[in-house]
């Protein structure tokens, strides 16, 4: 057995050139694997004397022993420059400023929505909502607008199952609200989505109205201009901002008017439209036309928020750029 030691040093050198885990998990086999070259010497030992077994016996575990302690060695060797590369590999820079992430902000047209609620509530009127699928009653019929009206032709209407339209105006909220109530005084604002079939620079398919109402005994036109007047001017914080309403044709109001405002170019600019509620509108929610009369109102809140921000293209703000939208938080 004098080639024990040999047998071990051949071992152990082989360990030490071994350039990676794989090659030295394949020293470790030859050597001390089942079949391993220090394993097959064990085998010799049955042909010899009890006291020669002993005694070869534990030389060769010593032999065994320092092969495993250097098999251990080179192990944890690698371990280490694998460890010392990775981190070499994937240091930070630590002259490089910090990472954070960014805040979040309200959308502009929301922004503007919230404006507008929060000077209206000032005002005494309170926030109704509705669903924005509605049927052709609501939608239409109630306010004044029924079938083969020519007013339906100027509403270009995305009509979904059992004859329900997406609705075209937050007015359906309006007599929702009246039918529930029907008990004036009513002063309410009625923000949402509404949805056309139009597209363009200034109008979207999906767009965002805000509609007043207000219904009580002894209301008139001159108390919408002063509701109305009001709040543009506050909106736009301008108390000389100048305001006229002129004469149109809404079929859910009578009399009824455009509303403009005189731009900085000294051009007027249509804002919104509005009129006294018409009497067949109350007479369709059970509210007595002869005791009662109200106004209404509608405008854009988007064209408002394009307005108030100066953006020329509506369709900014729904193309979820964020070059364009942070400019808002």
């Amino acid at each position: 057995m004098h080639n024990v030691d040999q047998i071990t040093a051949n071992g152990i050198q082989a360990l030490q050139a071994a350039a990676d885990q794989q090659a030295l998990e394949l020293v470790k086999a030859q050597y001390l694997g089942k079949s391993g070259e220090l394993n097959a010497l064990l085998k010799q030992l049955g042909s010899m004397s009890p006291e020669e077994r002993k005694t070869v016996g534990a030389h060769i575990n010593e032999c065994k022993n320092r092969f495993q302690e250097a098999y251990n060695a080179k192990r944890d060797a690698l371990a280490a420059a694998k460890l010392e590369a990775q981190l070499a590999a994937e240091a930070l820079d630590i002259t490089l400023p910090g990472r954070h992430q960014s805040a979040g902000g309200l959308h502009p047209v929301t922004l503007t929505l919230q404006r507008v609620v929060e000077l209206f509530h000032g005002m005494g009127f309170e926030v109704a909502d509705g669903p924005e699928i509605e049927d052709d009653f609501h939608n239409f019929q109630a306010l004044n607008i029924p079938q083969n009206h020519p007013a339906r032709a100027m509403q270009d209407t995305f009509y979904v199952e059992n004859g329900d339209v997406l609705r075209t105006h937050t007015s359906p909220i309006q007599i929702r609200y009246m039918l529930d109530k029907q008990h004036p005084p009513i002063r309410i604002i009625a923000p949402g989505r509404v949805y056309r079939v139009d597209s363009d620079a200034t109008h979207s398919p999906m767009f965002h109205q805000a509609e007043g109402l207000w219904v009580e005994e002894g209301v008139t036109f001159a108390d919408l201009k002063a509701v109305f007047t009001d709040f543009i001017r506050r909106f736009f914080e301008r108390d000389d901002l100048q305001v006229r309403f002129r004469p149109s044709f809404f079929p859910f109001t009578e009399p009824s008017a455009e509303i403009d405002i005189m731009g900085d170019n000294g051009k007027w600019l249509e804002v919104g439209g509005c009129g006294m509620v018409h009497p067949n509108v109350l007479n369709n929610v059970n509210i007595d036309p002869e005791k009662y009369t109200g106004f209404a109102f509608g405008i854009g809140l988007d064209r408002f928020a394009m307005l108030r921000y100066g953006v020329n293209d509506l369709r900014l703000f729904f193309d979820n750029d964020l070059n364009v939208l942070k400019q808002f938080r």
